[in-house]
């Protein structure tokens, strides 16, 4: 008998995978968390029955949650990531050579423990001398600093649950308190095709506080619709333009380029429209 695992994304519209093994399933303290094995993405893991990453198409979330505002600063010294336990986007952020420091900030501890044992490939960089892993309430953390960091990632799950305090306005001005004057913030902000209100809100509210204020596109195949928003707000650098110091060139990525920086700000039409005021 076969065993697939379905992914509401709608009350509507689902994605469905073929399930070759259920690696763990547990209730933690904040969430629902499994770990399964499936044909086509290999082994994912899933949250609160939403897909958080995959081992075959993790690299395009990872590198571009990442790169793109790493390589738009030019010196990204102290890196700070909320969320993110998994491990994938510290593995891009120490690629760069300027970072001296990147703190983790997670609120679920078996979130980090999982990934280690069932996506080492992910977690690989969780474990490097640069890398300060904490189990603890980012948004808490971000509102303690002040002109800390050059670089925050807010590397979310959905707008549900433990993580409905980080597509807050107040969040966002947290962050920018802990940025320093030349500071990059950068989030996650779901579908254009299927969350076109939270995308109109969350670009409000972050260019009510951020001097630059932008959206770009990635294409992830397990996100919902496929096609994948950030919003990434700067202090003082325009993000879509690389840094002169910033060798990107020299990154090992699959999917992140010089090039495809630049593009990811080009906008199908009916995306510009949601980031109109």
């Amino acid at each position: 008998m076969d065993l697939w695992f379905t992914e509401k994304q709608t009350p509507d519209y689902g994605i469905t995978a073929k399930i070759t093994h259920t690696l763990h399933t547990e209730r933690t303290e904040f969430q629902d968390l499994a770990m399964i094995e499936t044909v086509e993405w290999g082994r994912m893991l899933v949250l609160d029955g939403c897909v958080m990453t995959t081992l075959r198409d993790e690299f395009v979330y990872h590198e571009m949650i990442a790169h793109v505002a790493l390589s738009a600063h030019p010196k990204p010294e102290n890196i700070l990531v909320v969320g993110g336990g998994d491990g994938g986007v510290m593995r891009e952020i120490i690629k760069h050579h300027t970072v001296k420091k990147a703190v983790l900030a997670e609120i679920d501890g078996r979130v980090i423990e999982l990934s280690k044992q069932y996506l080492p490939e992910i977690a690989v960089a969780l474990t490097d001398p640069r890398v300060d892993v904490r189990v603890i309430d980012g948004i808490a953390h971000v509102s303690d600093k002040v002109d800390e960091y050059d670089v925050i990632i807010v590397d979310s799950t959905d707008p549900i649950g433990p993580a409905v305090g980080l597509f807050a306005k107040e969040f966002y001005q947290a962050i920018s308190r802990a940025l320093k004057p030349d500071g990059i913030f950068v989030a996650q902000s779901e579908s254009p095709f299927l969350h076109g209100d939270l995308i109109r809100r969350v670009q409000s509210d972050v260019a009510d506080i951020f001097p630059v204020t932008k959206l770009y596109l990635a294409a992830i195949p397990t996100y919902p619709s496929g096609l994948w928003s950030f919003t990434i707000g700067s202090k003082l650098h325009d993000p879509a333009v690389i840094a002169d110091q910033q060798r990107t060139g020299e990154l090992q990525t699959r999917y992140y380029t010089p090039e495809l920086h630049a593009a990811a700000f080009q906008l199908p039409r009916f995306v510009q429209e949601l980031t109109a005021r």
